[in-house]
């Protein structure tokens, strides 16, 4: 499954402007909650390290990219290991306007290095004002593929998303690439076959067969299945339910 990135967007006194439905979904925070408030004085707690906080105040300061782990706290009084990367943007003028972060929750991912967003050497940086318009609108995707479960359709298109976010298939196809690392359609296929795995070790679906669940999942066809489940699980699906099995 494409991974929750949680994404904040302060003013340059560090003041939240915007969060991403996934900013909700780690934290428990609306949207209406967070804006006007600090990121730290909203999410760290008790056991948030003290180094961590000082190497971010740093960091903030330099006005330089930087990634950082801390113990962060979610609405409920839960506490997380959060991993970011903060960027700053600056305008034409080279003047500071905002920082955008990227977070995900540490016990929930893995390598960092397998999310495009989470890497500060990738072709992207949020450096303009530009960027946190392509950050906007990847997410507006993504919260949209997830919630509608667009991705169910076999007959699903860049064309038909674009249309239903108001924008056009060049820059949607542009802002998919440089943000996840994959095409439209590889971008797809991750929810299909996070749908598939979980229908191929369900009880309630032992009545179908591999392409039946398949077709549920939105693909057109056995061969498509075979090789694109394969290509990201590195599991046939036969394996796949083997494995499952053990």
């Amino acid at each position: 499954m494409v991974p929750r990135i949680a994404v904040i967007l302060t003013d340059n006194l560090r003041r939240i402007l915007w969060v991403n439905e996934d900013f909700t979904r780690i934290t428990g925070y609306d949207v209406d909650e967070v804006l006007g408030k600090s990121p730290g004085q909203l999410l760290q707690g008790p056991e948030s390290e003290p180094e961590a906080i000082e190497r971010i105040r740093l960091g903030l300061s330099s006005e330089i990219a930087f990634k950082e782990e801390i113990t962060n706290y979610r609405k409920n009084g839960e506490p997380y290991i959060c991993k970011l990367v903060i960027h700053p943007i600056h305008n034409h003028e080279r003047e500071l306007v905002n920082f955008i972060a990227f977070e995900v929750d540490g016990s929930e991912n893995g390598d960092l290095d397998m999310i495009p967003l989470m890497r500060i050497e990738q072709k992207y940086q949020s450096s303009s004002l530009k960027g946190v318009e392509e950050v906007k609108l990847y997410f507006r995707l993504k919260d949209l593929i997830e919630r509608e479960k667009l991705y169910l359709d076999a007959s699903l298109n860049l064309k038909m998303v674009a249309d239903m976010l108001n924008t056009n298939t060049k820059y949607l196809s542009q802002v998919v690439n440089h943000l996840s690392g994959r095409n439209f359609q590889y971008f797809v296929n991750t929810y299909r076959v996070e749908e598939a795995k979980t229908k191929l070790v369900s009880q309630d679906y032992q009545n179908l067969t591999l392409y039946g669940i398949a077709l549920q999942c939105g693909f057109k066809n056995k061969s498509t299945f075979y090789k694109v489940f394969k290509e990201i699980t590195s599991f046939t699906p036969k394996d796949y339910i083997n494995s499952y099995d053990k």
